[in-house]
């Protein structure tokens, strides 16, 4: 739910004080009982006045050499610098009663980002006095005025970084405008308009600036995501988003901000508009962004609703506009929904949950109530066995313990079954005796041991498992049914019959974090399970300026079942489990930058016919519409890989395996395509160093471009000038590019020396 705050300026006290009725009335007193009257939490005002402002301007900005008295004003500043203090008349609250519910705006006119050198370290002094008189206060959050200068951001960063060094136990949110209408980003032919001095242009875009969200990335950047810094002084680092600036016409550049620590939207009445009536409404793509953005949870700041700046609604009309839109967000409506996977995963959201070891554990009971929460999962498998059982020319035997969905199945079928149900939990065994005595007789017949070992009495017509795991075949589906396909006759149906395992690359800070928070090394490299909130999915559908990535969210690789290619020993079991690696390497366009921290992974299976399971974001709701029983798998990086426009992600993913353990391996690279070099001149290059079946998997490797052999510095200077105009753009689009690589990630979890999967 948003929360509400009244922004009050200096103005605004100053009238307040005009107009109190008693000398002795406090005006931040009263400015924070009105705001509190009208159904605001809290109040968000200036830390400091203009007094404060000249003095600093006196004593810091000597702006001619012919000033009067140079020699006192900096011999005054030099006293200010080595112990810098206020004066009673500078600060605009005083009083631990002042201070509580108080946002403290730090003064917005300090540039820590100013290109002079002087201006910046004074600017950080400054910085310092507020913060500590603040926290003096007991004030919890400090809104820091945004970076203007793009060149010296490095410079707002470096000091936000000291300042949660020295300031402990206070939040720091760096107030940061939604978008730059005046960063445009150039066209090619605008390079040659800049004369022949202009610095080199790499690749250029028509899609709107993301210049503040680079500035933010920056800032945080520099910072470290400052997660030791909130281990060590509980502090942390947020977000005050400004809509001031007008929203751009394509929404998709505003993406980033989902996977970004949002704390306060900052909402001024010039942002709205009046609609027909004379009620204040925000346009279309802010209302667009706040619905987005309500899934972080953050404080509106409403700023100058009592100007009357709109005719109808006063100024309660601005709060209930903004709840307005809150609760027909999409995403609010579903989590107040019954049954719905938002509704379910409250509470989860961003969690990081470590995967099943379904052949090393024993479940608890309450894992198994949490299964038997999902009626979508269980109704899709009942579909599947009634279809199977229709289409089925005989009576069938059946094994596996989806026993009371197979159990009616059988009786909607209207056939003569039998079940094995199969259990290998000792303590789950009594569970499925006490059922079976008193729900389903002699229609199901318990055998209880793992399936790779049992013996059962007697080949069966269909084989129905419950083996699935976020990513399909984490939860060792493929091996526990290389086990017991041998209980299955010739002609016999598996369900589920296929499924295939999905990955795309996603940006979030929250999950960074997350991983981070953990001491252990090895959290680093251990693949989660995790109901996304706070990410981004950072690649776009088509092909990018190579022409040759593939979708948003693509394919890895399928399991198939039963498989009739493995070699098997006289038992029947597989002699190895080669059989079961796999291997794929993915290509994704990258249309807005952004900030790789890892990979989302998602599956989907074919159950029987046309009945199936998903958790694919584009496919879950067509096949398995608010199924809750997984949620997707997060592979993290250990370090942020930066990935600029127009760029290109290439991912490689491994199943791999030895006698004891599967695992998984990943590893990805940036390139940013180049105008000049053919990708289809390399391909037969590139056929020769990534084969398909290089390690003997039977999977399917995705091929991708392969890059340029030259480096950047190697490159023709002609490819880097810019100086070429729209018709080459249009040449440039159709493939007639290469590609340097930027940057790269490390290998994770080699040899599966941080996360595996027991057999």
């Amino acid at each position: 739910m948003f929360t509400f705050t009244s922004h009050v300026s200096l103005e605004d006290l100053a009238q307040v004080s005009v107009r109190s009725d008693s000398a002795r009335e406090n005006p931040i007193l009263k400015v924070a009982a009105d705001a509190h009257a009208k159904g605001y939490e809290a109040t968000c005002l200036p830390l400091t006045n203009e007094k404060w402002k000249t003095r600093w301007r006196d004593m810091c900005l000597l702006l001619t050499d012919d000033v009067q008295d140079k020699d006192a004003l900096e011999h005054r500043a030099e006293c200010w610098r080595s112990k810098p203090a206020f004066v009673r008349d500078e600060v605009t609250i005083s009083r631990l009663d002042e201070a509580e519910g108080v946002l403290a705006m730090v003064s917005d006119w300090l540039e820590l980002d100013a290109p002079d050198d002087w201006v910046r370290h004074d600017s950080e002094i400054a910085l310092l006095q507020e913060l500590s008189y603040a926290s003096y206060l007991n004030i919890r959050t400090a809104i820091l005025p945004a970076p203007h200068h793009r060149e010296h951001v490095a410079s707002y960063g470096r000091t936000v970084n000291a300042c949660l060094n020295a300031i402990p136990y206070m939040q720091l949110s760096v107030r940061i405008p939604i978008y730059d209408t005046t960063v445009l980003q150039l066209w090619p032919s605008s390079a040659k308009a800049l004369g022949a001095d202009a610095p080199p242009a790499v690749l250029f875009s028509a899609q709107p600036s993301i210049a503040t969200w680079e500035m933010w990335d920056t800032i945080r950047s520099i910072c470290n995501y400052s997660p030791r810094l909130t281990l060590r002084y509980i502090l942390t680092r947020s977000l005050a988003l400004d809509l001031t600036p007008p929203m751009p016409s394509e929404l998709s550049v505003l993406s980033q901000w989902s996977a970004e620590p949002v704390h306060h939207i900052f909402l001024p009445a010039s942002t709205f508009i009046a609609n027909a009536k004379g009620y204040p409404v925000l346009p279309k793509g802010a209302q667009s962004f706040i619905r987005d953005i309500t899934k972080l949870h953050p404080n509106v700041i409403l700023s100058g609703t009592s100007s009357g700046r709109h005719k109808r609604g006063g100024e309660a009309a601005y709060s209930q506009y903004v709840r307005h839109l809150e609760k027909t967000s999409p995403w609010v409506q579903a989590s107040q929904t019954t049954g719905t996977v938002e509704n379910f995963s409250q509470g989860y959201q961003d969690y990081l949950q470590s995967p099943l070891q379904p052949l090393m554990d024993n479940l608890q009971s309450i894992t198994y109530q949490t299964f038997e929460q999902d009626p979508i999962k269980y109704r899709q498998y009942e579909e599947a066995v009634f279809l199977a059982l229709s289409e089925w020319p005989k009576p069938g035997k059946m094994s596996w313990p989806l026993v009371a969905r197979c159990f009616a199945a059988v009786q909607r079928a209207k056939r003569d079954a039998l079940i094995y149900a199969i259990e290998k939990n000792p303590n789950a065994y009594i569970t499925l005796q006490e059922r079976h005595q008193s729900e389903w007789g002699d229609s199901v017949r318990l055998l209880f041991g793992d399936m790779r070992t049992l013996e059962v009495p007697e080949q069966v017509d269909i084989l129905v498992s419950e083996l699935l795991g976020s990513f399909g075949d984490n939860e060792l589906s493929p091996e526990c049914l290389d086990g017991a396909v041998r209980f299955l006759k010739a002609d016999g149906i598996s369900i589920p019959a296929t499924y295939t395992a999905h990955i795309a690359p996603l940006s979030s800070s929250k999950l960074l974090n997350e991983t981070r928070a953990n001491k252990d090394e090895k959290a680093l490299e251990t693949p989660y399970v995790v109901m996304f909130s706070a990410v981004n999915i950072l690649s776009g559908n088509g092909g990018g300026l190579s022409g040759k990535c593939g979708p948003q969210v693509q394919e890895c690789w399928e399991f198939e079942h039963p498989r009739r290619d493995a070699v098997l020993d006289e038992r029947g079991l597989p002699l190895t489990n080669s059989h079961n690696a796999r291997s794929a390497k993915l290509a994704f366009h990258i249309p807005h930058a952004g900030v790789l921290h890892g990979l989302a992974g998602y599956f989907e299976a074919v159950l029987y016919g046309n009945i199936g399971l998903s958790i694919h974001p584009d496919r879950m709701h067509y096949i398995s519409k608010d199924m809750v029983s997984w949620f997707p798998l997060f592979f993290p990086f250990k370090e942020p890989l930066y990935l600029p426009s127009n760029s290109e992600l290439h991912v490689l993913i491994w199943r791999l395996t030895n006698p004891r353990q599967v695992w998984y391996e990943w590893y990805a690279e940036a390139f940013l395509p180049m105008p000049g070099t053919s990708v289809q001149e390399n391909l037969e290059e590139q056929s020769q160093l990534f084969p398909p079946d290089e390690f003997g998997m039977g999977g399917s490797g995705r091929s991708t471009p392969l890059v340029s052999p030259s480096p950047l510095a190697d490159a023709p200077s002609e490819l880097l000038a810019g100086d070429f105009g729209m018709k080459d753009m249009a040449n440039l689009r159709k493939g007639d590019v290469g590609l340097i690589k930027i940057s790269q990630t490390s290998l994770h979890n080699p040899r599966g020396r941080s996360s595996w999967i027991g057999l």
